[in-house]
């Protein structure tokens, strides 16, 4: 699947700070992961039996407002997503859009250059899932203000990973 939406997995950095204490102050703990299927953030795969992991607690605006100079208020939430516990190379090239799984409800949150949502929007994702997932991004980018979108998922309102404007 080729798409100018390109998903962006959390960055090395941030990913070694996360490994060290993540963004609630705590210690990661690791794990073996003996069932695999986790929504791995670092490489924006599903785990597989084996991996050793961690969930850990993740802004996922903060390092992006830092770096900016913005502060986000009360938009720097932060909440639970699972990581390789060592350095897994990131993800593969050109994999299409993570957990576009048919069936799925995934929230697209719109944010502008302040760090503050501006929209979001429901999408119950069909047979072709990377489609809908473009045109989801194609709606949201119309909007001039908006800087970047976050997928989450409905069912947990988990953070799976961000675009950012083409």
């Amino acid at each position: 699947m080729t798409s100018i939406y390109r998903p962006r997995p959390i960055s090395p950095t941030a990913l070694q700070e996360l490994r060290l204490r993540d963004d609630a102050g705590r210690p990661m703990r690791p794990f073996l992961d003996e069932e695999g299927g986790k929504p791995l953030r670092c490489c924006l795969r599903p785990s597989v039996v084996g991996d050793r992991t961690a969930l850990v607690s993740y802004a996922p605006l903060r390092r992006w407002a830092a770096a900016s100079g913005i502060d986000p208020g009360a938009y720097d939430e932060q909440g639970p997503v699972f990581i390789h516990a060592e350095e897994c190379g990131g993800p593969a090239q050109d994999t299409g859009h993570p957990w576009a799984r048919p069936g799925a409800l995934r929230a697209f949150r719109r944010y502008d250059g302040r760090g503050r949502i501006i929209g979001g929007r429901l999408v119950d994702v069909p047979e072709d899932a990377d489609a809908a997932f473009d045109r989801a991004f194609a709606e949201a980018f119309a909007d001039p203000e908006t800087a970047q979108v976050h997928v989450r998922a409905v069912e947990y309102g988990c953070y799976h990973f961000r675009v950012d404007r083409p």
